[in-house]
């Protein structure tokens, strides 16, 4: 069982890496790097699409990593 969730936290390690590699870039340029982007402090901008999708998975794939390290503490306990 635990070389099972074991390899499962290893998949889904790989797949949490993807997955914030694949997000968009959220700032355009240099400057906002800079000034720590205040600019885009007050922006209205809500995020659609591929972005939210990403958002998602990523949500959920951290999740799933947790519960598995959980059930991994659980396992090697027992």
């Amino acid at each position: 069982m635990y070389n099972l969730l074991m390899t499962i936290l290893l998949v889904v390690s790989v797949l949490i890496i993807f997955a914030v590699m694949m997000q968009p870039a959220k700032t355009d340029n240099a400057l906002s790097s800079l000034t720590g982007g205040a600019d885009d402090l007050f922006a209205q901008s809500k995020p659609r699409g591929f972005e939210v999708f990403m958002q998602k998975v990523t949500l959920v794939l951290g999740i799933i990593f947790f519960a598995v390290a959980i059930a991994m503490v659980y396992v090697s306990s027992h």
